[in-house]
């Protein structure tokens, strides 16, 4: 009775945060797809998932920030909410609204070699700002690549200063939600709130 589908099995593997042999062969590839799919010229589609902007999720980021502190999660929630409120401050995106995955987490991305061979689960494509396909910087590139990422997809200070939030809305609501029952999910939102208090923009 429910909506379904048959696809065609594409091969690769999950990449893994901290464990990339090639991490600069992954930020230039992640890079070619967000450049593309925001530069598709296919006008009045729908709103991305999280085609809004950032201060959208400024209700639901906050409680969330209130439900980590009550856990035993080592994580400074003065500290994440001083963040929070940096990527807030950004300058809002005043470009039309452009085609976004919206979604590029590790679990969405496949790996053939050391090359990125796929991304899959279109659930959240839509039309929004270019920010939110910019969270591999922070969910899975290592420090010293995301320069590479940066340049490549071709962004100015705002934009990559509101990926930045976006990566940590992201992982701060996920955590609280998943951190008892979704290892992976869990484990990859701990990283990219460690990268984020741990570098700067």
């Amino acid at each position: 009775p429910l909506v379904w589908a048959v696809h065609r099995w594409i091969e690769g593997r999950n990449p893994v945060e901290g464990d990339l042999a090639e991490p600069e062969l992954v930020a230039r590839d992640l890079a070619e797809f967000a450049v593309a799919i925001r530069k598709i010229d296919l006008p009045g589609g729908p709103p991305a998932h999280r085609g809004e902007p950032l201060m959208a999720e400024d209700q639901e980021m906050r409680a969330a920030i209130e439900a980590l502190r009550r856990t035993d999660e080592p994580f400074d929630a003065d500290e994440i909410t001083a963040a929070w409120d940096e990527a807030l401050a950004a300058p809002l995106w005043t470009g039309p609204a452009c085609w976004t995955h919206s979604d590029l987490m590790p679990s969405n991305l496949l790996l053939a070699g050391d090359h990125v061979s796929a991304i899959i689960d279109f659930g959240t494509v839509g039309m929004g700002e270019p920010a939110t396909d910019l969270i591999p910087a922070w969910n899975l590139l290592p420090a010293p690549v995301r320069r590479v990422y940066r340049e490549a997809a071709d962004v100015d200070d705002a934009t990559w200063a509101r990926s930045r939030g976006w990566a940590l809305s992201m992982a701060v609501i996920q955590l609280p939600y998943y951190r008892t029952t979704n290892p992976i999910i869990s484990a990859n939102a701990r990283h990219v709130i460690r990268e984020i208090l741990e570098t700067s923009t």
